[in-house]
């Protein structure tokens, strides 16, 4: 995109009063955000851009002082809301301004219950439409004002095609009788909410933490916590402090030099002068620590299963693949490997006994369990 498309820039009550007006005129409208997670210790949404059929507006929050106006345009079911890839964008609503989504159509869910290769919406519009989306404006800072005009130009065109894309895959699951699939799909996805972190030891959320001894585990929460600490007063995200690589390599190594530490990989000489002190003494510390006070990864019991459960999911999974390639469907779509299991644990007899298995979607019990009851009465 080189030309900035139209748009109406909202950045005071008065405009927001107009996008609510112009929004009830519509029976579908589609919604994009921006953040600035990639710079700031606290993500936050810097921008939302809202598009109809014929408008596009770009709303300011970080100059609006309340976001409240919209509730209700965006709680009522009525009108269809566009998105693509909503999670992050429904949970980062709720987190910031406490709003809700509901009539909720996700383009990216809708690709991949038609069985397309792409389902990324840069992929979606330059096939669909020609339109080549520029995606590295999703690295910049949003929230530096004024924004370039290169930025303006990339969060109206994207939005601009979110309602046509949305008509377009609406009719193309109605055709393959699978548009119910998805509205059930949606209205599921519509309903998750920010959570804040667990208060838990910061290691649980360190991926790979679990194979560290306790020694180990005690070093990286150190590490963990220092840079924590860092980030905030930083005002920059953790990651861009330090990666969680070196922390996990620090951890396993234990080093006691900071020549030791030029040996991390992934830990800059820059990091090493200006933070060097710092890691040694978190690694100190931590090594000091009596055996007693030493943490234990908290890890999940296995569950013991029943050998028929199992024959039975593994019977399911062959069923599953063949049926997916028949509707050119990703298996995993059609069913996930939980789903499965749970299937298999309460072990049906007929399709509506599915209605009571946990996580079993009304469209899969409909679709495919007197298949799935057929399988599993093979395995009785």
């Amino acid at each position: 995109m080189t030309d900035t498309p139209a748009f109406e820039w909202i950045d005071e009550p008065r405009g927001l009063a107009r996008l609510q007006e112009a929004l009830y005129e519509e029976p579908a409208f589609g919604m994009d955000l921006e953040a600035d997670s990639m710079f700031h210790f606290q993500e936050k949404v810097c921008l939302i851009q809202v598009a109809t059929r014929t408008r596009c507006f770009l709303v300011d929050p970080l100059a609006l002082p309340d976001l409240t106006p919209l509730a209700p345009i965006l709680a009522d079911r009525s009108k269809t809301k566009v998105l693509h890839g909503s999670d992050y964008d429904i949970r980062s609503l709720d987190r910031d301004f406490g709003l809700r989504i509901h009539g909720l159509f996700d383009t990216q869910m809708a690709a991949r219950f038609l069985g397309l290769s792409e389902t990324g919406l840069a992929g979606l519009l330059l096939e669909r439409f020609g339109v080549h989306a520029e995606k590295k404006y999703q690295k910049k800072d949003w929230s530096v004002r004024p924004l370039s005009e290169d930025m303006l130009a990339y969060a109206a065109g994207d939005a601009l095609y979110l309602v046509p894309l949305f008509r377009m895959l609406k009719a193309e699951l109605r055709d393959l009788g699978r548009l119910s699939w998805v509205e059930e799909e949606c209205e599921i996805l519509s309903r998750v909410r920010y959570s804040p972190p667990n208060d838990g030891p910061l290691f649980t959320r360190l991926r790979g933490a679990g194979r560290l001894d306790r020694r180990g585990l005690a070093i990286a929460e150190e590490l963990l916590n220092y840079r924590l600490r860092i980030a905030r007063k930083r005002d920059r995200p953790p990651f861009k402090v330090m990666g969680n690589g070196p922390i996990l390599e620090i951890a396993r190594t234990r080093p006691q030099t900071k020549y030791d530490l030029s040996a991390i990989h992934g830990l800059s000489p820059g990091q090493v002068r200006a933070l060097g002190s710092d890691l040694l003494a978190c690694v100190q510390r931590a090594m000091h620590l009596p055996e007693a006070s030493l943490p234990v990864y908290p890890r999940r019991k296995a569950q013991r299963t029943d050998p028929r459960v199992t024959k039975r999911v593994v019977a399911l999974k062959a069923w599953r693949e063949k049926r997916a390639k028949e509707l050119q469907l990703d298996p995993s779509v059609m069913i996930t490997n939980a789903q499965l299991q749970a299937a298999s644990a309460a072990h049906p007899k007929r399709s509506q006994d599915l209605a009571g298995v946990e996580d079993i979607r009304e469209w899969q019990e409909k679709a495919f369990g007197e298949e799935i009851c057929e399988v599993m009465s093979r395995m009785s």
